[in-house]
C-alpha cells in the first residue's frame, strides 16, 4: 500500500494552538506530515522563516517522528511534487477562510491534478484564533498562553519586549 504523504503549509507567524490542532488531525490521515513554513519575502512577518521553523519544530515535537517541519519558497504544488505529497491539508475557521481556501484549492488542483486538498476544522475552542489576533494581544501585553504553545508565547514576549509599543505604556 502506498504511503500517504501530507503537506500542511502556512506562514505560521506565529504557530498557534489552532495550527497544532490541525496538524494533529492531519497526522491521523497520513503516514508522514510535512509542516511547511512558507517563506514569503513580500509579507512583513514578525519572525523570520528560520525562527518560524524552530518554533514549529518545538511546538510539534511531541507529535513524533512522522512530522517534519520544513521551509519552502515558491509554488505550493511544485513543493508538493518535490516531496511526493498526496494531500494538502488546510484549516478552516469561518466562511471567509472557506472562500479564499476554496479558490486556492481549485487553482492548486488545476496545477497538480493528482493532489488532493483536505479542509480540516479545528476544535471549537480554536475557531476564533488567528495569528494576527494572537500577535495583537501579545503586543498589548495580554496573556496568550492558552492560544499558543509555550515556546511561541515566550518568543512573542521576548519579541515585543524588544520593540517599543506606545499602546502598552
Amino acid at each position: 500500500m502506498p504511503k500517504i504523504i501530507g503537506l500542511y503549509p502556512g506562514s505560521f507567524d506565529p504557530f498557534t494552538n489552532g495550527h497544532l490542532d490541525i496538524a494533529k488531525r492531519a497526522l491521523k490521515m497520513c503516514d508522514h506530515l510535512y509542516v511547511a513554513v512558507v517563506g514569503n519575502p513580500n509579507k512583513n512577518s514578525t519572525f523570520t522563516s528560520e525562527e518560524r521553523v524552530k518554533l514549529c519544530e518545538s511546538s510539534t515535537h511531541g507529535l513524533g517522528k512522522k512530522v517534519r517541519v520544513v521551509s519552502f519558497n515558491g509554488l505550493l504544488v511544485d513543493y508538493a511534487r518535490e516531496i511526493k505529497a498526496n494531500i494538502i491539508f488546510r484549516g478552516l475557521r469561518a466562511v471567509a477562510d472557506f472562500e479564499y481556501e476554496f479558490q486556492m484549492a481549485l487553482i492548486n488542483r488545476s496545477l497538480h491534478k493528482q493532489i488532493e486538498i483536505c479542509f480540516l476544522v479545528p476544535n471549537e475552542k480554536f475557531i476564533f484564533l488567528s495569528s494576527s489576533a494572537v500577535k495583537e494581544a501579545a503586543k498589548l501585553g495580554g496573556d496568550i498562553r492558552g492560544f499558543v504553545p509555550p515556546a511561541v508565547a515566550k518568543a512573542l514576549r521576548v519579541r515585543y519586549a524588544q520593540s517599543p509599543n506606545p499602546s502598552s505604556r
